[in-house]
């Protein structure tokens, strides 16, 4: 059960945000229930996370393994449970999300961009800073737009899962 209650959604002055949600979302999930107590932050993290999920030049496959690898490192089941079926969509096989909590046992299931991009998101999500070993296996893989793309996709999905990690948000909480 979350931390908090979840804000209303029906309220005149977010009216316009929440039809926003809906329309880059398809509906107002838990976190945005959530983050709807301040306005100002919902509407940043929406446009961030919006750059993140769909303007970005990396494939959505390669996306969503780092994306749940991190709420799997971070303890945040909301997260893996939320983009899982995001991932199938995106390509990914049912075996290579089921294998994200050691990866690194099953390596014949991803290929060289994603073993990279994976171990750049543990890197990250663990250790903060990356070593050069792991940067320069990145850097033989992508150009620097892709990079930048990469590292902020991963840096974000920290936030995200830190968030739901701090606040408890879980998907089955009840909610107003």
């Amino acid at each position: 059960m979350a931390r908090l209650p979840y804000a209303r959604t029906d309220g005149p002055e977010i009216r316009d945000l929440v039809g926003d949600i809906v329309a880059q979302r398809g509906e107002v999930l838990h976190l945005y229930q959530m983050l709807l107590h301040s306005p100002p932050i919902t509407e940043g993290w929406l446009r961030l996370m919006t750059a993140v999920r769909h303007e970005t030049s990396l494939p959505g496959s390669l996306r969503e393994l780092v994306i749940i690898r991190i709420g799997v490192l971070n303890d945040a089941p909301y997260e893996a449970e939320q983009h899982r079926p995001i991932a199938i969509r995106e390509g990914c096989s049912t075996e290579q999300v089921d294998a994200l909590g050691d990866w690194q046992r099953r390596p014949e299931l991803f290929d060289e961009k994603q073993q990279a991009a994976l171990a750049l998101a543990d890197r990250m999500t663990r250790d903060i800073h990356v070593d050069d070993a792991t940067w320069q296996i990145v850097r033989r893989q992508w150009d620097e737009r892709a990079i930048v793309e990469l590292v902020v996709t991963i840096a974000s999905y920290n936030m995200v899962s830190r968030v739901l990690g701090a606040l408890d948000i879980h998907s089955e909480d009840p909610r107003p």
